[in-house]
């Protein structure tokens, strides 16, 4: 199964303690651990691969792109649009949430996919 999220961002700038951040939420409902792959596409690149977590049993795992990095070590850009496909062998539901700290007004943006 596929989930896409078409918008992602991870703003350059961050306000003092605040840190801009994205996160990929991801609840397993079912009654075994289950592999997530992540695969990230850009504007002007290759796509990125080997982004893989593993979401306990009836848990939830909070994915912070920004600690996130793949088998070869290589982490997200900043400042740099891009999109990401979740993949999963099973049924999970997947949010995906913007913490935006550029502005001294901070801002969020979430949506449940």
């Amino acid at each position: 199964m596929q989930w896409f999220i078409p918008d992602c961002f991870w703003p350059v700038v961050d306000n003092g303690d605040y840190v801009s951040h994205e996160a990929i939420c991801v609840l397993n409902t079912s009654d075994k651990p289950l592999e997530v792959s992540l695969t990230l596409y850009f504007e002007d690149r290759d796509p990125m691969t080997g982004f893989k977590v593993e979401v306990g049993a009836r848990r939830t795992l909070h994915i912070r792109m920004d600690k996130l990095s793949n088998a070869k070590g290589e982490t997200i850009p900043r400042g740099v649009p891009y999109a990401t496909v979740v993949e999963c062998p099973e049924k999970i539901t997947v949010q995906y949430t913007r913490v935006d700290t550029t502005q001294p007004s901070l801002t969020i943006a979430t949506t449940i996919i």
